[in-house]
């Protein structure tokens, strides 16, 4: 049974809320409490895993229980993402070059094993690891590559956040218009909405004097938290009343 859920209108806005939500989470624990990088990278990373695993073994679709994962990889990543370019010093550049090839390996390995990179035909173990583990790396490299955009490309919080979403624009225009793989550009999609939510998310919490709306880490994390929330909950509704009308629906 395929424990992920379908890929909808409502699906984009939630994982962009998430991703957002990552971001803004990420920096209230490393920066805004000063945990710092690496501490907060082992916390979260740690309810990442147990999260994974308690999606793994489970059954069936549970939508707060998935959103509750997608939402540990996005903090996940965002600090993995803090630690890699600010700790270790890499730079965004590099550290986001050194993602990339670690999201190319992974998908090239999931291509390899047989299992299909269609997120509707996902229905093994092996096939739902190599998802999540993609899921984990594009969003520390959608952070990557936010904080690149926003700090040394030049075109500031505002500016990454139109390029981007722009380029969402094109990736949408290409599966309506073209015969371009949908599989390939559900991941061009799910890749590019993690640094769409980390300038959104740098847009909204960063000062006035940086061109951020300065609404703080913790305003904006629970604004994003209460909209997510909601959606999770409607989502949970809809899920409930799938299962009743099928169970209602003669064999």
């Amino acid at each position: 049974m395929n424990k992920l859920p379908q890929i909808t209108l409502a699906f984009w806005v939630m994982k962009i809320c998430a991703t957002t939500l990552g971001e803004t989470a990420g920096d209230l624990l490393s920066m805004t409490l000063n945990v710092g990088y690496a501490i907060s990278s082992m916390i979260l990373i740690s309810v990442f895993v147990l999260t994974l695993i308690t999606q793994l073994f489970s059954r069936t679709y549970n939508p707060v229980l998935y959103w509750i994962v997608i939402l540990s990889t996005s903090t996940a990543g965002t600090t993995m993402s803090d630690f890699m370019d600010r700790t270790l010093g890499l730079g965004y550049a590099t550290g986001s070059m050194i993602l990339i090839a670690i999201l190319l390996a992974i998908f090239a390995a999931w291509r390899l094993s047989g299992d299909s990179l269609n997120v509707n035909k996902i229905h093994s173990f092996r096939g739902e690891m190599f998802y999540w583990m993609a899921i984990l790396f594009s969003n520390t490299l959608g952070t990557a590559l936010g904080d690149y955009l926003a700090d040394d490309s030049g075109l500031g919080f505002a500016g990454g956040a139109l390029f981007i979403g722009a380029t969402i624009a094109v990736v949408v225009l290409l599966k309506y218009f073209t015969r371009i793989s949908s599989v390939l550009l559900f991941w061009a999609a799910f890749v590019l909405t993690r640094p769409f939510g980390a300038t959104l998310g740098d847009f909204l919490t960063k000062p006035h004097e940086k061109g951020g709306l300065d609404f703080g880490t913790i305003g904006s994390s629970a604004v994003l938290a209460g909209i997510l929330l909601v959606m999770i909950i409607g989502a949970t509704y809809a899920q409930r009343k799938f299962g009743r009308q099928a169970l209602a629906e003669p064999s």
